[in-house]
């Protein structure tokens, strides 16, 4: 016989499992709290004695993959054996890897209910380290590239953040394995992220301007 907190235990994590589930599968804007009740086999007012709202399913769900994310980013920034360069396309590799090979949670933990890159105080905890990845990135690219201007910073993190994630969705439908996929592109990938820098750093030297 299993104790009651056995059961409270097993019944939050039949909730959080059939929210992944349904997150995964029909997205998160499209998915409702009875829906998830139904998938684990409870009731809908069960779910709200451990968790909020179906924000807080989607924090307990995104907030690990983010700041694993994030860590992982830091820990190239703090790298004494690459210069500034080198830290850049080996963060946007990873971010590129790292998304891939959770291409299934992809949309939950990177995109749903996000905020603009450049909000001061997101209502969202996982907002929060949404923007703080994006920092890091705009950081290491304001050192690699030596820019100073603000604006400029930001609009080139922005362009490079957009094209990263085109690169993810490309292969987000994709059902070969996701180490098999990553291994097989990783040389294609490492290309495309420097293509995009190097067109960056030949705007820069431009002025900002094209052609």
């Amino acid at each position: 016989m299993k104790s009651k907190q056995e059961q409270s235990e097993e019944t939050k994590k039949n909730i959080l499992n059939a929210a992944k589930k349904l997150f995964m599968t029909y997205g998160y804007e499209s998915v409702t709290i009875r829906q998830i009740a139904k998938e684990a086999g409870c009731s809908h007012t069960a779910i709200y004695l451990y968790y909020k709202d179906k924000e807080s399913l989607l924090h307990h769900l995104a907030m690990p993959l983010l700041q694993l994310l994030s860590r992982q980013m830091k820990n190239i920034i703090q790298s004494n054996e690459m210069d500034d360069w080198t830290k850049l396309k080996r963060m946007c590799c990873s971010f590129i890897t790292f998304c891939l090979r959770h291409k299934s949670m992809y949309s939950t933990f990177m995109t749903a209910r996000a905020s603009r890159v450049d909000e001061e105080d997101p209502k969202l905890q996982i907002n929060n380290v949404r923007i703080e990845i994006f920092q890091l990135l705009m950081q290491t690219l304001e050192n690699a590239l030596a820019l100073s201007d603000s604006k400029q910073s930001l609009a080139f993190a922005r362009v490079l953040f957009y094209n990263l994630h085109g690169v993810i969705s490309t292969y987000i439908d994709n059902k070969e394995p996701a180490e098999d996929l990553t291994e097989r592109l990783s040389s294609t990938f490492d290309l495309s992220v420097e293509a995009m820098l190097l067109g960056l750093r030949e705007i820069k030297k431009q002025g900002g301007k094209k052609g």
